[in-house]
């Protein structure tokens, strides 16, 4: 199958000679065609972050583990069920707020 009948349009034959360019072969199985038409070709974003990462390189840094912390306390319950039996009783609860008087 060539390349302009998967793209549906022709494409142009860079000639390794004039830009230098590279001619990947077909990946096994996946059949994907590479065409490279740059003399420096440069990687994309993830390609790039993964090559140019800074490494741990120092003995005491390769060893480093990470930091153990204490667990956190429990969360305060967000909601409480309070009965209507519950309020007049309980002192703690306060009670409702008057109504306004107009």
């Amino acid at each position: 199958m060539s390349i302009s009948a998967i793209f549906g349009t022709a494409v142009p034959n860079c000639s390794s000679a004039a830009f230098g360019a590279r001619k990947a072969a077909p990946i096994m199985g996946g059949g994907a065609v590479v065409i490279e038409c740059s003399s420096r070709p440069q990687k994309k974003a993830t390609s790039h972050h993964m090559k140019t990462r800074p490494r741990k390189t120092q003995p005491w840094d390769v060893k480093r583990r990470p930091t153990v912390y204490a667990p956190l306390p429990p969360l305060p319950p967000e909601w409480t069920v309070v009965s209507s039996d519950a309020v007049a009783s309980d002192p703690a609860v306060p009670s409702p707020p008057p109504p306004p008087t107009n």
